[in-house]
């Protein structure tokens, strides 16, 4: 169900691959600079692109007062309220082994879910709910660097599992491969495919796209497809940036006794995120990130576990809302603060 989190990690290893063979002019051949520069630079482009790359990230979000529909079996409900949500994020990545072709490490992760609920229902009765949901997850990536019809590639496997503080839920797999179209000082490009191992997954093959571009006075065009799109400038010599843009986000979680039975269910929401991102460096090796704008959710859908994920047992549709998201990284491969 929480496909979208498992291909934020894998595209972030996507976006990597073109950072990890730019070409700059220098006195070391190509080969050797290469082998000497690789795991560096692959890290760093990766932690600068997504903080679930990050040694560790922090992040806290609360989202304004929301009304909401709901429809279960074709039947309407009438409109209800959530009048407090927010969400704590951590995540850890840890490098186990680098080398020339090939990198293996791991990513865990933890995501609290904390609403309330105003629910209307038929006859004007009202039902107020507090709930607070745990979201765990962990995988192991594997990626290998090689070549293709001259051009770099990079391909990516991933084995996740996931699951609540109660039981231990799924195990997915993730498969990816990337082509380097370009790659100079100036413009980053690549094209590839993600393939979701995943019965459950709604669309188990995503093409995917990376695009950076160095524009006039410190501006950059950053897009991941399908995952951000942004517009970025550097300010205060370099120690803090400007995005403005969207990026899509996924909260997902496992309930439990809905019916008064064991049936297990799965919570999954996607939202796009758009608005006004501003990261700073504190000191050395950490970044204060603080986010603001809008959310919109096309739909918030319940599932029974075992079932397909077209078929929802219980679906809302959120208004859009606004949000604020603040949040601290330990992050020693920074590029804030560093002028190129």
């Amino acid at each position: 169900m929480n496909r979208t989190k498992g291909t934020v990690a894998t595209l972030s290893m996507l976006a990597l691959a073109v950072n990890s063979f730019s070409q700059t002019t220098d006195s070391i051949p190509k080969g050797k600079r290469d082998s000497l520069n690789f795991p560096k630079k692959v890290v760093t482009f990766a932690a600068d692109k997504f903080a679930i790359t990050r040694p560790l990230n922090i992040e806290f979000t609360q989202a304004s007062p929301f009304n909401f529909k709901s429809e279960s079996n074709g039947n309407t409900f009438p409109e209800s309220k959530i009048p407090r949500f927010q969400q704590v994020k951590v995540s850890a990545n840890i490098n186990l082994i680098k080398r020339k072709t090939w990198l293996l490490g791991t990513t865990l992760g933890y995501r609290l879910t904390s609403a309330e609920a105003e629910i209307n229902q038929t006859g004007a009765s009202k039902i107020s709910t507090a709930n607070d949901f745990h979201y765990l997850f962990s995988s192991l990536n594997l990626t290998y660097f090689s070549s293709l019809f001259g051009k770099r590639m990079l391909y990516n496997s991933s084995v996740m599992v996931d699951g609540s503080d109660k039981y231990l839920e799924r195990v997915r797999g993730i498969f990816t491969g990337t082509m380097v179209l370009k790659a100079n000082e100036r413009t980053k490009m690549t094209a590839g495919f993600l393939v979701s191992i995943d019965p459950s997954a709604p669309t188990p093959f995503i093409p995917t796209f990376s695009y950076e571009h160095k524009l006039s006075n410190d501006w950059v065009a950053d897009i991941v497809l399908p995952r951000n799109v942004h517009l970025r400038k550097f300010v205060f010599n370099h120690n803090g940036r400007i995005s403005l843009g969207a990026e899509l986000d996924r909260t997902a979680f496992y309930l439990y006794k809905l019916d008064g039975t064991d049936q297990k269910y799965e919570y999954g929401q996607l939202d796009i995120n758009s608005g006004l991102t501003y990261e700073h460096a504190l000191g050395k090796h950490f970044m204060l990130t603080a986010k603001s704008g809008m959310k919109y959710t096309s739909s918030g859908r319940i599932f029974k576990k075992e079932d397909s994920f077209t078929d929802p047992v219980y679906k809302i549709t959120p208004d859009p809302t606004f949000y604020f998201n603040i949040g601290v990284s330990f992050n020693p491969f920074s590029i804030l603060g560093k002028k190129n």
